[in-house]
Order: C-alpha cells, then structure tokens, then sequence
C-alpha cells in the first residue's frame, strides 16, 4: 500500500516543482488566461490530449466498453473527428484571437456577433455543462485510493481524499493560469498516455496470455445498437456526433486555439494529435473489453482499470494510479481554469461593462469555482458507479453551442438574434428531453437529448438568419472581419 501512494505522491509534488521553477509571471488577465500565445505544437498537443482524455477515461469510459461491449469504441470515433477539427478552427480562432486580444470561447463568439448577449448565454452554458464535468473528474481519483490501500478506505472516504487532492493541486492552477497548465500538461501527457499505452499493452498480452482472449468476449457485447435494439439504430451516431462537435464547445477544450503561437502550429497540433488518440483510445478500449470476461470486472465494470492492475502488485498499482491522477489533474485543472477565465472575462466584465484586465480578478474565480466544484464533489460522494452518464449528460448542454459556433465561424449569414434564440431553445429543449428520456429518445431513432437540441438549435438558427438577417451595417462589420482572414494569408504567403 505505502509503494503505491508513495509512487503518486512522489510524482505529484514533482509535478508542482516543475510547475514553480519554470512558470513566468503573467502582467495581465489575457496573459493568464491564454499563456501568452506562446506555446509550439509539442506543448500544444500534449496540453490538448491531457485535456481531451481526462483521467475518468481510465474509469468510465474503459466501465463503459467492459460493461456494454463495442459501443464505448465510439471515444475513438469522436476523439478522432475533434482532433480534425481543429484544424479547420485555427486559422479563423487564431487570427482573430491575435487580432482582438481574445480570451476564451464566449469572447470569440461576442465578436463574430457583434453582441454582448450572444457572449454571456455561451459563458452561461459553458460553465452551467462543465462543473458537473469537474465533478465527475473530482470523483475519478477515488479508485486510486480504495484500491491503494486494499480497501482498507471506503467508497466514500475516497472520494473526499480524491476531492482533497485535487481542490490542493488547484493552488497552483489559480497562481500560475494557463501557463502553469500547459507546461504541467506536457510532463501529465507523458504520464498519463505514453507510459499508461504500455501498461495498456502489457495487460492486453497478460489477459491473452491467461485465457482472456477475444474468443472469451460475451458475443452480446460485440454488437452495436441497431434497429430493434433497446437504445435504437441511431445511438451510436449521436454518441459520436455530440462527442465531435460538442468537443469544441467546452471552453477548457477551445481555448488551447488561443494558447499556441500560430496557425501552422494549431495544424501541427492537428495533425499530431490523431494518431495518438486513435492508437491509445482504441487500445484502452481493447483492454477493457478483453477484461469484461475477468469476473471482478464483470461485477463492477468502472473498477476495469484498478481490478488489472492490482493484479501486477503495488509497482503496476502505483503506475495505473499516476495515470489516473495525470488525466485527472490535466482535465480538472484546464477546466477550472477555463471557466474560471471565462466567468471573469464574460459574465463578470459585461456585468460591471469593462473588459477584465488584472489577472487577479481571474485568480479569483478560477479559485471560487474551484470551492464550488469541490462542494458538489463531496455532496455526491456516496455516486460511485455509472459515472459516464455525467459525461454523456454534460455533452447534452454544451453541444447546444455547436451552431452558434460553427455557423458563426463558417456562414457570414447567421445573426445575433439567431443565435440567441438557438442557444437558448437548443439547451432547453435538451434539459426537457433529458429529464424524460436519459439515455435516447425512442421515437427518434435513438437519439440522445442533445441531438434533439441541435436539430430545434440549427433549424432556428437557419430560419431566423434567412427571414431577418443582419442589417446593412452590420452585415458590413461581419464581412470584414472574414475578409481579414484572407487578407492575413495573402501577407503570408507574400511575406514567405
């Protein structure tokens, strides 16, 4: 027990030293918010994956495959499908990032519409869909201290220590800002995905090795939702399709366009970042789905992670656990942070009508959402199991961000008002949806609650920007600002 925490703690108090030794001081709320735009594609994409893959990957996700079969493989899809995306982001969110000393999400959107309103609905929506993702990250970390101490600490008194751990390692979030993420990121990244690939390796040859193979799978579990089925033929489709878009609507997830130091090395990041995700999600994936037929895995899927790897002893123990705690640490942090920022930045600013500019004020309300999240942790403290269902809800609300974002950044045509009333009638028209149909709607073919928001989000948007479009004026400020995207590549490939 004590090789196994003190293998963790070593390796958190190495991470805080980092982050004091090599972290400058940021002089304004853009610099701590957004790291200075100074970061290349190597920290760009270890900061990005740290985030995208949060430790409960190891936990629910790997739960779900082992409990459900096949269909936890759509991580790999929609990771895969994001990681694309940014591509297609970074040119349009860089530039005009530069440009308009932009901050977070909310604040790119305030300025493709030209409104204020448009900006607090997005931070509102934002934040209100990421806390409970942050509780869920919060509550990941208990695994790691149940299985430690060979059960010796409870369900619930795990969580509190894994609540604790995390509120600490916040300390430094709040000091250091996006800066101090990105750089802990890199070391959390090599952590958490490299050296979690080969445990994931090494386990998927010892559970072959020991009459674990595929030909032990449940058949049950190899076959996707289709017609007929319980949860319906498009599941599976919405699952993907929330996972892809709603992926570039959490703030901590968008704001890695604004912390990199150029188009050409969001791309890279682009680029890099898929064959890690597709080779580590789809071999976490494999893991857990050999591991449904080990029979502690069967009788509680979510414990996957921690049920293999006590059976290497305390060494293999404290590696699965540095693993969890990486992912968790990078996830809850850039979390934290960036709807810390975007509080300050898009719902406190407006609401005193002046854009933040101390970098105290962020350090603030990183700190204040920090308490808040660490409260709803230990409230739920007794939710232990079935914990991808946050998640999957979470995606449900921040998805009804996608056409404001989408048509903003690719249609010259959609309005404020549009989008206004997309935001506002897609997320309500989730929250309704959800509450009586959690898992798919089945007089939809399956569909979860958050397509159900998209289609009412992306039809209003569409309708409401063709029968009132923008005035002649403002039509105007929105053509210019797409025509200093193609006037800034011009000066590029004049310049080269």
């Amino acid at each position: 027990m004590w090789i196994t925490f003190g293998m963790i703690a070593a390796f958190f108090i190495f991470v805080i030293i980092v982050m004091e030794r090599s972290t400058a001081k940021d002089a304004s709320f853009s610099d701590y918010a957004t790291g200075g735009r100074s970061f290349n594609s190597v920290y760009g994409t270890a900061a990005f994956i740290n985030t995208w893959l949060p430790g409960t990957v190891f936990i629910s996700f790997a739960g779900l495959t082992a409990g459900s079969g096949v269909t936890g493989f759509y991580l790999v899809q929609y990771s895969v499908f994001a990681a694309i995306i940014m591509f297609l982001l970074a040119k349009p969110a860089y530039l005009w990032g530069t440009r308009y000393d932009l901050r977070t999400q909310a604040d790119l959107l305030g300025l493709r519409y030209g409104s204020t309103t448009v900006r607090v609905i997005a931070a509102i929506i934002g934040v209100i869909a990421s806390i409970p993702w942050v509780v869920l990250g919060m509550q990941s970390l208990a695994l790691i201290f149940s299985f430690s101490s060979d059960g010796a600490i409870g369900p619930v008194f795990a969580v509190v220590l894994g609540v604790v751990v995390l509120t600490i390692r916040q300390i430094w979030t709040v000091k250091f800002g996006m800066r101090g993420v990105m750089i802990s990121d890199l070391i959390q990244g090599i952590a958490a995905y490299l050296i979690g690939f080969l445990v994931i390796f090494g386990l998927i040859v010892w559970l072959i090795a020991n009459n674990h193979g595929f030909d032990q799978v449940d058949p049950a579990l190899l076959i996707l939702p289709g017609p007929g089925s319980e949860l319906g033929p498009l599941y599976l489709f919405s699952l993907v399709l929330t996972g892809a878009l709603g992926g570039w609507c959490w703030p901590d997830i968008f704001v890695r366009l604004f912390t990199q130091n150029g188009v050409s090395t969001i791309r890279r990041t682009s680029v890099q970042a898929v064959p890690i995700l597709l080779v580590f999600a789809t071999a976490l994936n494999v893991l857990a789905l050999l591991a449904s037929s080990v029979p502690e895995v069967a009788a509680a899927p979510d414990t996957v992670w921690f049920v293999l790897a006590s059976f290497g002893g305390p060494l293999l123990l404290g590696l699965a656990g540095i693993c969890v705690l990486c992912g968790s640490m990078g996830n809850v942090g850039a979390n934290l942070q960036a709807i810390g920022a975007m509080t300050a930045n898009d719902i406190i600013g407006p609401m005193k009508k002046q854009e933040i500019q101390n970098a105290r004020i962020g350090k603030i309300s990183v700190a204040a959402v920090t308490i808040i999240s660490s409260l709803g942790a230990l409230a739920t403290a007794t939710t232990t199991s079935g914990l991808v269902l946050w998640a999957q809800v979470s995606y449900q609300g921040i998805c009804q961000l996608a056409p404001t974002l989408f048509l903003g950044i690719f249609w010259r045509r959609t309005t404020a008002l549009s989008a206004i009333l997309g935001m506002i009638l897609g997320f309500g028209t989730a929250a309704i949806v959800q509450i009586f149909y959690p898992i798919s709607v089945p007089w939809l073919g399956g569909m979860t609650s958050g397509i159900a928001g998209l289609i009412i989000n992306t039809a209003v948007m569409v309708a409401v920007s063709l029968l009132l479009p923008n005035s002649a004026k403002e039509q105007t400020r929105v053509d210019n600002l797409f025509a200093e995207l193609n006037q800034k590549q011009k000066d590029e490939k004049q310049a080269s």
